[in-house]
């Protein structure tokens, strides 16, 4: 009879300990880009309190999450800055191609710090970044991994403004590392998404590049190949029109037409 006792509350123990972990598997990992950090911050709220759905984001470089992913890192869904990255992780097998959408669009604009004296700059042929910068430091993403700074070495190559500048560039690892460095006026100038020019008060856009001058900037979004469930449900979402006020809101194209 003890026995019996014993092995019921073993089995009763047993039940408590899978309860929470049931609950936790109600959780959704993003990887997303640096840049959606405002946004997809109230997005995922919203969310949660929608569906129960907690959401854990990371946010980077595109080019750092997805070569996370490809190592193993457990992400549902990853959000990339531009469709290189995204295309990468499709190579290597590590998304769910069929759930791929590009979502939105952005632009990249000419920071400085808030109190520069530089303003209403003119960005078009004939344009001198170098001498603008004076002595100072330009800082963008990577040129060579982060999105926003092969949109702005693509750019100044148009324009024939790379090559006097391209020694006054300090490389960051994100566009928000980017962002402090004007911020704290460590760079005279930046190179930044104008949508992660909006959320900074430290800075103040200058100028804004023309569309024409780089590759369009989009922004897919997808589950990965090990995503939970969940991911669909998070999908949905990000292609509602309260998504889509969110986004707007913090200055995006959305380039899709809402699904509810």
């Amino acid at each position: 009879m003890h026995r019996l006792a014993a092995l019921f509350v073993a089995f009763a123990l047993c039940g408590g300990l899978i309860s929470p972990a049931t609950a936790e598997d109600r959780t959704l990992t993003v990887f997303a880009a640096a840049s959606m950090k405002n946004a997809l911050d109230d997005i995922d709220a919203a969310f949660t309190e929608k569906t129960g759905i907690k959401v854990s984001a990371s946010y980077a470089a595109s080019s750092t999450l997805a070569k996370q992913i490809e190592q193993g890192a457990p992400a549902d869904i990853f959000v990339s800055a531009d469709t290189d990255w995204m295309d990468y992780a499709v190579s290597k097998k590590t998304i769910n191609e069929s759930t791929r959408v590009n979502l939105l669009g952005n632009s990249i604009v000419l920071i400085a710090p808030k109190d520069s004296r530089i303003d209403n700059v003119t960005i078009g042929p004939g344009f001198d970044l170098a001498k603008l910068a004076g002595d100072g430091k330009i800082a963008t993403g990577d040129v060579k991994s982060v999105p926003v700074g092969k949109y702005a070495k693509a750019a100044l190559e148009k324009l024939g403004a790379w090559q006097a500048a391209e020694p006054k560039f300090a490389m960051a690892e994100s566009v928000r590392a980017a962002l402090t460095l004007v911020a704290r006026s460590e760079a005279v100038l930046g190179i930044v998404y104008s949508t992660d020019a909006k959320v900074e008060p430290g800075v103040k856009i200058v100028g804004t590049f023309p569309a024409d001058t780089h590759p369009p900037i989009i922004y897919p979004v997808a589950a990965t190949a090990s995503a939970k469930a969940e991911a669909k449900d998070y999908l949905d979402y990000l292609h509602s029109s309260a998504a889509k006020a969110v986004l707007e809101k913090y200055g995006f194209i959305y380039l899709v037409k809402p699904t509810s």
